[in-house]
This record gives structure tokens, C-alpha cells and sequence, in this order.
């Protein structure tokens, strides 16, 4: 009988779904092979070609003058946040629920001594236009107030949901900007995702932005990076910045060469992580002891709670999970974070029902192992 658990114990353990986000992917066998041949040159220096190429078809694709190719995500907005916000005691207005204010290391105010101005984040990700206008200081108490230089976006926003931002709202906040001569930034590290579930092109999305940051290794897949854009003024402040944060690279191409092949070849897989998220919250949502907003998913994430009744709190029903091969996110000790991407098949989905039916229920269903 033990041989007997521990062999099934070992099956179970031999397939992988990892759920805890879309920066888990690996690189493909074609981001492999660009890797290996790209064309680089000392991108400090002088430019990488590789490098260079990579950020004419990101301008491009955003409708921006320029992009610059930078090693994270948090990099990407430490550095539009400084360049916008160069006196020191600067503030910008940011959601109270955004990565930039949570997840970034308190990094603007650390490194760049600015001053967050925080306005609540409603449940879609937006922030009410009026608390954010309410929030920009009056110039005229500059003797006892920071001065407000910009104000931040998300989108998606991650914490939300993965919830988009619609045009006609960031054509508002932008108006509101330009009002008070104010910057906007947006956080758009899965504007991809955006794009792919409104049906609107990433240029239109961030035409009211004076800059963006776009992540490569979330939902596009590429191993390493993201890149900003903007004006040619604000990327050649941006490279100077990138270079005192430490990021500037030398033969970076081999990057770019992976993050090229994942903007052509896997934008179009984001339609199908969107359903599979659909299929996987609708059909959590149908077991007993999980609730899940399932109408709500407009992406690639999506939150469940365990209800009370449940046997099983966050943490053991997650070491249940990964006992059969599947890797979730703990939020608190009721909710769990889900995230698909390209990577993640609609069999890795009907198997993770499986197991979710089997540590709730204790019922195999016809897509148990």
C-alpha cells in the first residue's frame, strides 16, 4: 500500500501548471535560436543593432517617438517617474492599489525623493476623476506643499484583476494633465492584454500618455525586459537614468533577439489566455467552497476566495495543489491569485479543475489523473 501511494504520489508530481503568474514562462525554442545568432554590438558605447531594431518597432507599435529597452518592469517607471519628476520633492498622484506604489520598493522615494500622492483605486482599476483632481496641490502653497508633476495609470491593473483601462477614460485623465500642466504616465506592463480584450490598437491606448513602460516577460513571454516610450527628449533622459540605476547593457541584442520574437509571435496567443482564464474561473466558480467573480474576467487574472465553510484555508489547499503539480499565488489566507499565459494549455486547465474538485470535494471528475 505505501509503494503503492508513493507511486502515485510520484505521477502526480510529473506535470507542471504553474499559475503564480505570466513571468514564469520559459523562452521558446525560436526565442532560442534568435538569441543565439542575434546581430549585437556594445549597446553602451555605441547601439546594439539588435537593441535598436527592438525599440524602432516598439515606438512604432505605441505611436511614440522613441523606446528604450530597460532590464525590469520596475526600472521602466523608476526611470519615466524621474524623468518627469527631476526636482527632488516632486509628487505624483498614483493609485493606492498600483504596482508602482506597492511592488516597486518605495523606489521614487528612496532613489528619487518623490512624493506619492496616493488616490483610492476603485474595483475595475480607474481612480474617480474628480479625487484625482482633488489630489494635484495648488501651486500657490509651493511653500508648504510638494509640487504635483504627474500622475500615474495602470494598465491592466494587476491588483484589480487584470481590469483594463478603457480609452475614453485615459483620454480624460490626459485632458485633466494638460489642465493643470501636469505629465502622464501609464504603467502599461500588460498593455498588450488591454489592446488584445478591448479590440483597441496599443497606440490608441496610450495616445494620451507622455510616456509608457510595456513589460516583454509577462504575458508576451520574452525571458528578460520591458521597454519605455516616449518622446526623443524624454528616452534620451531616460538612457542617462537608465545608465545611473545600472542598466545600461553592453551586448543586450541577445535580449532584444528573444523579446522580438515574443511581440511577433505571441501577441496573438493572448486572446487565448484570456479564455482560458474565462474557462478556469467559471468553472472554479461551480465548486463548492471557492467563490469567484467569474463575469469580472476581462484577462489573464483573476482572484478567488475560499469560503469559510471550506476545509481548506489558502495555504493547504495551495500544498495540495503543488503536491499534483500546480503553482498557485497566496494573497491572504482566503484568496489566491491566478494568472495564465501562453504556456498553459486548455488540457492544464480541465486538470487543474480536476484537482481543485478532488481538494474541495474529495471527487475525481473525468479529467482526474
Amino acid at each position: 500500500m505505501v509503494a503503492e501511494k508513493q507511486t502515485f504520489q510520484a505521477k502526480m508530481v510529473t506535470r507542471t501548471v504553474d499559475l503564480r503568474s505570466d513571468t514564469v514562462t520559459k523562452p521558446t525554442e525560436t526565442m532560442r535560436a534568435a538569441m543565439a545568432t542575434a546581430d549585437v554590438d556594445d549597446d553602451v558605447l555605441c547601439h546594439d543593432p539588435t537593441a535598436l531594431r527592438l525599440e524602432t518597432e516598439m515606438a512604432r507599435i505605441t505611436g511614440k517617438e522613441a523606446a528604450l529597452f530597460v532590464p525590469s518592469g520596475t526600472m521602466g517607471n523608476l526611470i519615466s517617474v524621474l524623468v518627469h519628476c527631476d526636482i527632488r520633492g516632486s509628487e505624483v498622484v498614483l493609485g493606492n492599489n498600483s504596482h508602482i506604489h506597492i511592488y516597486e520598493n518605495g523606489g521614487i522615494s528612496t532613489i528619487g525623493g518623490v512624493h506619492p500622492r496616493t488616490v483610492k483605486n476603485n474595483e475595475d482599476g480607474t481612480m474617480d476623476i474628480d479625487l484625482i483632481e482633488a489630489a494635484i496641490r495648488d501651486p500657490r502653497w509651493a511653500l508648504v506643499f510638494p509640487i504635483t508633476r504627474l500622475i500615474c495609470l495602470e494598465n491592466t491593473h494587476a491588483n484589480s484583476g487584470g481590469k483594463c483601462l478603457s480609452v475614453e477614460y485615459t483620454d480624460q485623465v490626459g485632458e485633466l494633465a494638460k489642465k493643470h500642466g501636469l505629465k502622464l504616465h501609464i504603467d502599461g506592463a500588460r498593455i498588450f492584454n488591454a489592446s488584445v480584450a478591448l479590440g483597441i490598437p496599443v497606440h490608441r491606448l496610450l495616445q494620451a500618455a507622455d510616456s509608457a513602460s510595456i513589460c516583454l516577460s509577462k504575458g508576451l513571454g520574452a525571458p528578460v525586459g520591458s521597454v519605455i516610450v516616449g518622446s526623443n527628449s524624454f528616452i534620451a533622459k531616460a538612457k542617462i537614468l537608465r545608465k545611473t540605476l545600472g542598466g545600461g547593457m553592453r551586448q543586450v541584442g541577445i535580449l532584444c533577439a528573444a523579446a522580438i520574437v515574443a511581440v511577433q509571435e505571441n501577441v496573438a496567443k493572448l486572446e487565448g489566455d484570456h479564455k482560458n482564464a474565462k474557462v478556469l474561473a467559471e468553472g472554479l466558480n461551480k465548486i463548492k467552497g471557492i467563490r469567484v467573480d467569474a463575469a469580472s474576467v476581462e484577462t489573464n487574472i483573476f482572484y478567488f476566495d475560499i469560503e469559510e465553510s471550506s476545509k481548506h484555508t489558502a495555504e493547504s489547499l495551495s500544498k495540495y495543489l503543488q503536491q499534483r503539480g500546480i503553482l498557485v499565488m497566496l494573497e491572504d489566507p482566503s484568496r489566491v491569485r491566478i494568472v495564465l499565459h501562453h504556456q498553459i494549455s486548455e488540457s492544464d486547465v480541465q486538470y487543474t479543475l480536476s484537482c481543485f474538485q478532488q481538494a474541495l470535494t474529495g471527487v475525481l471528475d473525468q479529467n482526474g489523473i
